[in-house]
């Protein structure tokens, strides 16, 4: 995207972020290697802690091997209703900012095939499952006049000026859509072992904004501004490929594992440029380029204890093995494959699920935790008083994540129905403003543009609360 920009070895953060759209490093994490965890009721209530457990198609979204689990076939459709509040804080002030979106989250099945053999082996089963998430979210920071950027400007009559721009707002909207589509096979052997793949297609589509308003003190008009190379949409498509396994090491207690290998990504983009043509003036059109990008390489161990057919608690541990790359084409590549070896930390979540049965009633639980896939960051920028300097920041960019999941059901034989409520919050400080004018990667308007490489950042409170509706057929 950024075909201009100037590569710099062994520079700080605070390079990579007046070099790079915030949101092009954002998108890298949050989007294509953060694929849909979308499944049943019954999953979500349990956080998608599943991974030794398994039993339905909902096991293609941790380790496939639980599809050889299910002794009988299952089909289900659930409903998802997602609620999205970002609260962004700067200098006292906060803007709230609501989204609910409704959707049908994932539609899933298994087909269990009985092998009529003297064999140990028991079962084939094959299983596919479809997730879909919103990708929308909106993040707006109030101003704060305290913060000036200096601009050499030409008046009227032609003679040079130095006008101030007072930040007075920006925000940050992105819209969309993300699938993720498994098809995978499981096998049973013995009872005891259960073995699975899948292969997983990925799908994405979104639309990025990024914009500023500031007001010029030589006219005391308010100008708003676009973020150079936005905005901007991608269509992109991804392959994956998981493999797992699933060991009853007594009739109590499971182990499993799987591993997921990076996804291969295919992006084609549209962007914005704003360029300054040979008369001076700034002009405004649209161009077209192609990513690939590769996400993480991830592992999960699980554990799980079944006392008995009334309650079952399992426990995943995901860890990523590799870091996200892009294919290098142009300084851009360089510049965010440098990022991320310099600041990005191996993913690593924690997921405990439970669920507890009364007759046909069912009562499930689970918490999970994610770290911030960053490490601490030094950038320049702004405080609250408009003083400029170097600042060391926790959860830049993007922060961890805490996950609560609850849910009832009901199992009527052949028909069931589940509901599940997730709470999820995370918090993180939210830089913008920064660009570096030789670079041409700050602020444009029609008029002029407007280049700080001073950050700044404001503090965001996300919270997610999502309802889901299941409703299934065993066969």
């Amino acid at each position: 995207m950024l075909k201009k920009s100037l590569v710099l070895i062994g520079v700080t953060a605070a390079f990579y972020l007046q070099a790079q759209d915030i949101s092009t490093i954002r998108n890298s994490i949050d989007v294509y290697s953060n694929t849909p965890m979308v499944g049943s009721s019954k999953f979500n209530a349990m956080v998608g802690s599943n991974g030794a457990l398994g039993g339905d198609a909902t096991s293609l979204l941790t380790n496939p091997a639980g599809l050889g689990v299910a002794i009988a076939g299952d089909v289900s459709a659930t409903l998802s209703v997602t609620g999205n509040k970002n609260t962004s804080t700067l200098a006292g002030s906060s803007v709230n900012y609501n989204i609910t979106k409704a959707n049908i989250g994932n539609a899933s099945g298994v087909a269990a095939f009985q092998l009529m053999t003297e064999t140990p082996w028991k079962f084939i089963n094959l299983g596919a499952s479809i997730s879909t998430q919103s990708l929308e979210n909106y993040v707006e920071t109030a101003g704060n006049t305290n913060i000036s950027i200096p601009k050499n400007l030409v008046d009227g009559s032609g003679n040079a000026v130095v006008g101030n721009l007072a930040y007075l707002g920006h925000a940050y909207n992105r819209y969309g859509t993300q699938t993720k589509f498994n098809l995978g096979v499981g096998a049973n052997y013995n009872n005891s072992l259960y073995l699975g793949a899948s292969i997983n297609m990925h799908y994405a589509d979104l639309e990025q904004y990024d914009s500023a308003n500031f007001g010029l003190d030589l006219d005391n008009t308010i100008y708003s501004f676009d973020k150079q190379y936005t905005p901007f949409s991608e269509k992109s498509n991804g392959f994956s490929a998981t493999l797992g396994v699933i060991g009853k090491i007594t009739n109590q207690f499971r182990l499993g594992a799987s591993i997921e290998t990076p996804t291969w990504w295919n992006i084609d983009r549209i962007y914005s440029d704003y360029y300054t043509g040979s008369d001076g003036l700034i002009y405004y059109d649209n161009f077209t380029e192609d990513r690939s990008f590769r996400s993480p390489m991830k592992a999960t161990l699980s554990g799980a204890f079944v006392p008995s057919k009334n309650f079952a608690i399992n426990v995943d541990y995901t860890l990523g093995l590799t870091k996200p790359k892009y294919k290098v084409q142009g300084a851009a590549e360089t510049e965010l494959n440098s990022f991320f070896s310099d600041s990005y930390k191996n993913l690593s979540e924690v997921k405990v699920g439970a669920e507890y049965r009364i007759k046909a009633f069912r009562l499930r639980g689970g918490y999970s935790y994610a770290s911030s896939p960053f490490d601490a960051m030094t950038i320049s920028a702004y405080s609250n008083n408009g003083q400029a300097g170097d600042t060391n920041y926790s959860d830049l960019i993007l922060g961890a994540r805490n996950t609560i999941g609850a849910g009832i059901g009901y199992d009527f034989g052949k028909f069931y129905v589940d509901a599940a409520y997730q709470n999820i919050s995370s918090k993180y400080k939210n830089p913008f403003l920064s660009g570096n004018e030789s670079f041409g990667t700050g602020y444009y308007s029609g008029d002029f543009d407007v280049a700080t490489p001073n950050s700044v950042v404001s503090d965001v409170k996300n919270i997610r609360n999502n309802f889901f509706l299941t409703i299934g057929w065993k066969f």
